[in-house]
């Protein structure tokens, strides 16, 4: 019987191979909803990931991509992770209005301090569990903070991470209204301890004004899978770690 259970085992792989969707990219978007996000934050965040995400400007680089498509899922990390909105594959302005409005209904289900990595971890569970096939792997990571107060260290997560093969890009989001709580040296310590691989980089978010537009900048940028120039604008680029 054993026998026989290994033998329908390996004949039924292929079929299941090809029921897993092909995509240009897998980006997980991993979102702060830790205690120095509180609700009005987390809901501008999701309404920022929204517009994004349905901005022509994404929408052409979406076509113009290796298949004409992208998975997304949108994860919101503290202490523990949720998913916000699952798996997705967007391939035009109908599925990514779709996503758009799916990251307004589902309450906040991510409470307390920072594990930043566990999220990363997790962020990487995701995309080795689904169901899609890419080339290209990426975990979109956004915070105000470096903070790690419990689970696994930063450093060993991200080692973890970059040794399967998926990038680590960035997004510090600064406080200049309250003198920076996180910290001034949050964007030294993003491209030190946080971004890694292949063309990794990140994009500073100064505030409100400037979150929705930094989000679809670093959208067209993952998508195209362009690396940006060193010093363009608050874009900073790092080689392979």
């Amino acid at each position: 019987m054993r026998i026989l259970a290994c033998i329908l085992c390996l004949l039924a792989q292929p079929a299941l191979a090809e029921t897993r969707q092909e995509v240009g990219l897998e980006l997980v978007l991993l979102a702060d909803a830790s205690g120095s996000i509180d609700d009005m934050e987390l809901s501008f965040q999701r309404q920022g990931y929204a517009s994004a995400i349905t901005d022509p400007e994404v929408l052409k680089a979406i076509r113009d991509s290796l298949y004409g498509n992208v998975a997304v899922t949108y994860v919101e990390w503290a202490t523990n992770t949720a998913v916000v909105v699952p798996w997705t594959v967007i391939d035009g302005e109908a599925s990514a209005q779709a996503f758009a409005d799916a990251l307004a209904g589902p309450p906040r289900q991510a409470y307390g301090s920072n594990a930043i990595g566990g999220a990363l971890l997790d962020a990487k569970r995701l995309i080795e569990t689904n169901d899609i096939m890419a080339p290209r792997a990426v975990i979109d990571f956004s915070g105000d903070s470096i903070r790690n107060s419990s689970g696994p260290a930063i450093a060993a997560a991200r080692a973890e991470v970059l040794a399967a093969g998926i990038v680590i890009n960035a997004l510090p989001i600064l406080r200049p209204e309250d003198g920076r709580r996180a910290g001034a040296n949050l964007e030294d310590e993003y491209a030190e301890r946080i971004i890694g691989g292949p063309g990794a980089f990140m994009v500073t978010a100064d505030g409100r004004d400037s979150f929705a537009r930094t989000v679809r900048r670093k959208l067209v940028l993952e998508i195209s899978g362009r690396t940006p120039a060193p010093g363009a604008g608050r874009v900073a680029a790092v080689q392979v770690q």
